[in-house]
């Protein structure tokens, strides 16, 4: 029985500290644009059937069979993480290649490799051939692309961007399609602040910003993190009461073993 309290006390000293490397992971990212924070979630593991008396006795007087049982359980496991895709704040930037969505929906890259992923970090910079591209050098799909001869360009909440000519005209180039999922939390985050589909998520569905549940462009904002630290701080703290007391009760075991040992002794 003892052995059995150790392993549980065991995986729940590990379950804490797959939660505290998902905290400390949201509070790292805190200031990263478009980041959505992480909830761990957990499993209970199997259930062993014990029986209550495991002594027979077929002593005179004394009837004891054995046969009733308790269900104990093993523990806990780490079962997922899921993403909380709640709205982060905009914060404006003034910077014209700064687009931020308010509401569903993400942005799609195209990787060198044809391959696409999706992002709500709306950091876009212009490389040397005048198209948009995210801050790994991904291009934005479909591809923008601005002419050096304009004097600047603007995004619309519903996505058309237009170049402004040195005669004051405005020239339409394309625009913006977002894409949302069924099921976002069913997203695979890759880093980058890019996210793949994946056969939870279901597959993209291309829509235009502000009609159908998509949400609106902002130019010159960004997406700040949905990171609310205090809430990290609380779960911080009860994870690690969590832990402290899982260690207890591994030192509260080793004291009964020790006192079982010590019986013969006695």
């Amino acid at each position: 029985m003892s052995t059995r309290a150790l392993r549980t006390a065991a995986s729940g000293m590990y379950a804490q500290q797959i939660n505290i490397e998902v905290i400390s992971n949201n509070i790292a990212n805190m200031n990263t644009t478009g980041f959505k924070k992480n909830k761990p979630e957990f499993q209970d593991l199997m259930y062993q059937e014990v029986a209550v008396n495991p002594i027979n006795s077929s002593a005179p007087g004394i009837k004891s069979t054995g046969t009733e049982v308790i269900q104990v359980g093993n523990g806990v496991k780490p079962s997922s993480t899921q993403k909380i895709f709640l709205q982060g704040d905009l914060v404006p930037t003034n910077n014209l290649l700064d687009l931020a969505i308010q509401g569903d929906g993400f942005f799609q890259i195209r990787k060198p490799d044809g391959t696409f992923v999706y992002t709500r970090d709306g950091s876009f910079k212009v490389n040397a051939e005048g198209i948009i591209v995210t801050s790994s050098g991904y291009s934005l799909d479909p591809e923008i692309r601005i002419d050096e001869n304009s004097v600047g360009f603007s995004v619309s909440r519903d996505g058309v961007i237009e170049l402004q000519q040195r005669d004051g005209t405005n020239i339409p180039i394309g625009n913006i399609q977002l894409v949302r999922f069924l099921n976002p939390a069913g997203l695979m985050a890759l880093g980058d602040n890019l996210y793949a589909e994946t056969e939870a998520s279901g597959v993209p569905i291309f829509g235009t910003p502000g009609l159908d549940g998509f949400g609106e462009i902002h130019q010159g904002f960004l997406e700040s993190s949905n990171v609310d630290v205090v809430e990290e701080m609380i779960s911080m703290i009860t994870a690690q009461r969590a832990y402290e007391i899982n260690s207890k009760t591994v030192k509260t075991v080793e004291e009964m073993m020790t006192m079982a040992n010590n019986l013969k002794r006695g």
